[in-house]
């Protein structure tokens, strides 16, 4: 079930992300006020939805944790990039 809910997380960050908003207070949490979460929800999804489990989770933001948001900023950056390259290929 973890890896289905992970799935789905990569597949659909930003519908995560408004049902996160709409339905808990875990990025109330994370973030005390609007406007960083919707920079995230605009550019970077992913890695906005694993800063919020990370500062939830009370863990600290070295070794393996900082290697999962490493991960996330690289997912987002790709997402991103990746539309360009094949534009230019054509």
């Amino acid at each position: 079930m973890p890896c289905l809910l992970v799935l789905v997380v990569l597949a659909f960050p930003r519908v995560v992300l408004i049902l996160m908003y709409l339905m808990s207070n875990y990025l109330q949490r994370a973030y005390h006020d609007v406007l960083v979460p919707l920079l995230g929800f605009i550019f970077l999804p992913v890695t906005t939805i694993v800063y919020a489990w990370l500062v939830n989770t009370h863990s600290p933001l070295e070794g393996i944790n900082l290697l999962f948001l490493v991960v996330a900023v690289l997912i987002d950056a790709g997402g991103i990039g990746g539309g360009e390259w094949h534009r230019r290929r054509r």
